[in-house]
């Protein structure tokens, strides 16, 4: 079974940065895609961001120009970089596959207040 192990949520001020990793332990991510979800209080879980086997990569609006993923296939580790953070970014935020869902993750949570 595909284990997703997510880190480096906390709380931070608006403006503020952080980078969240997403291992996946024992497994090869190399050959697909992979993204990063949310789900903030009381919301639907939602994309935010992925990237394909290749590099690509796409957000959704409510994020682009401020997140940014990437993947280290070799580290077998999915990366989001979150810049000026919102009150409305709150959220626990999950890594998966887009097209075939492995068994959700712990999430990290990430907390965006003054």
């Amino acid at each position: 079974q595909v284990q997703l192990v997510e880190s480096g949520g906390g709380l931070v001020q608006p403006g503020g940065s952080l980078r969240l990793s997403c291992a996946v332990p024992g497994s090869i991510i190399s050959p697909y895609g992979m993204g990063w979800f949310r789900q903030g209080p009381g919301n639907q879980l939602e994309s935010v961001a992925v990237i394909n086997d290749i590099g690509f990569t796409n957000y959704d609006a409510s994020v682009k120009g401020r997140f940014t993923i990437s993947r280290d296939n070799a580290k077998n580790t999915v990366y989001l970089q979150i810049n000026s953070l919102k009150p409305e970014d709150t959220a626990v935020y999950y890594c998966n596959r887009p097209d075939r869902f492995y068994t959700w993750g712990q999430g990290t949570q990430v907390t965006v207040s003054s």
